[in-house]
């Protein structure tokens, strides 16, 4: 074996076409099998409102919604969510009319520097879905995987718990 030929087998491995229901269209996006979801939908597909912050699945920033249960896309691979649909922060606002969540972060100051946002809001439509936010320490232990560096977290508690009180706490 020639050195060419062993510096090409160290190379890894070669793109493949994964097609994900992202925000309910079909994608097709051309990735190595070890790229992440987060990466595809941010380097590959410019969806870029999900927030890379730690990679190592410790923020919560990445968080999205895989048939509608939350994920750290940072921890999943992109072919795994083939045949699956994938629903980001970008999905959740209809045109210009933004997702009751979305306004209550708004009308509540539950951000300073924003980073985390996109991954509380996902999370916590979640978590009142779940039927996991009854009290500030349910809302506290279910968003534990989100970290607000900022330390916003009594205006994104008061946010939560303004969706879940509206309306029978439908989101």
């Amino acid at each position: 074996m020639s050195t060419t030929e062993s510096r090409q087998d160290v190379r890894g491995p070669r793109s493949v076409p994964v097609t994900v229901q992202i925000n309910g269209r079909d994608r097709v996006v051309d990735v190595e099998p070890r790229v992440s979801l987060l990466d595809a939908l941010r380097e590959h597909l410019g969806l870029t409102g999900t927030k890379k912050g730690c990679d190592q699945g410790t923020c919560g920033a990445c968080t999205v919604w895989i048939d509608g249960r939350r994920v750290l896309s940072c921890l999943t691979l992109a072919v795994a969510a083939t045949g699956h649909e994938v629903t980001t922060i970008e999905a959740l606002a209809d045109g210009e009319e933004l997702h009751p969540m979305q306004r209550a972060f708004v009308e509540n100051d539950a951000f300073q520097c924003g980073y985390c946002t996109p991954g509380q809001i996902m999370s916590a439509v979640k978590l009142i879905e779940e039927g996991n936010a009854g009290t500030d320490e349910d809302i506290s232990e279910f968003m534990s995987g989100n970290i607000c560096r900022c330390a916003a977290y009594p205006n994104i508690r008061a946010a939560i718990r303004q969706v879940r009180d509206n309306v029978g706490g439908a989101a």
